[in-house]
């Protein structure tokens, strides 16, 4: 297990995994804890598996504190664009997003600090998502960002579908009207 900054916002990280591949396929170890806090990660509490369809646009999410989660995600199946923006106020990339492609025949996870929006759009007819967070869900702490907001410009690549958005993502405010909960 490696990891390797993001080039906007290098307190995002993509982790790189080893596979052991041979005619019949491949073996990888998803998670190692004594790996994972070498690198610094932290303890995680809870993890969730995502199934959605090509077109499929979930995010921009976050939750606010004391309940903030990081997440390390991952693809099992399928090809999506994932993407994080800085909510830190005071961050020098405050506002800043950044945005991999991760898909299943790439063993690897993205670290999504507390203090980050978190999104992804599938490319694929089918993905399968599945990530670890550092805290569990709090529904009340829950918010968001609009996907497509002009002044986060965030370049999410032609899926081959019409963007599916649940209504609530449909509803998260734009950043010009947001006030960040993570410090400020």
């Amino acid at each position: 297990m490696t990891a390797h900054p993001l080039r906007r916002l290098p307190d995002v990280w993509r982790v790189a995994l080893s596979a052991h591949a041979d005619d019949r396929g491949f073996f990888v170890e998803r998670w190692r804890a004594d790996a994972a806090a070498a690198l610094g990660l932290p303890t995680f509490v809870q993890d969730n598996h995502s199934r959605s369809r090509r077109g499929t646009l979930r995010g921009l999410h976050f939750q606010a504190p004391p309940h903030a989660q990081g997440k390390l995600v991952s693809v099992v199946r399928g090809r999506v664009f994932d993407v994080a923006v800085d909510l830190r106020a005071g961050s020098p990339t405050y506002g800043r997003w950044d945005g991999v492609v991760l898909d299943g025949e790439r063993p690897e996870h993205l670290w999504v600090p507390a203090g980050f929006a978190h999104g992804f759009l599938v490319l694929s007819d089918v993905a399968d998502v599945v990530y670890k967070v550092d805290a569990g869900y709090a529904p009340g702490a829950e918010g968001g960002l609009r996907w497509d907001d002009p002044d986060l410009a965030i370049a999410w690549p032609d899926a081959g579908a019409p963007v599916a958005t649940s209504p609530k993502d449909a509803r998260w405010p734009a950043f010009a009207t947001f006030r960040t909960p993570f410090g400020g």
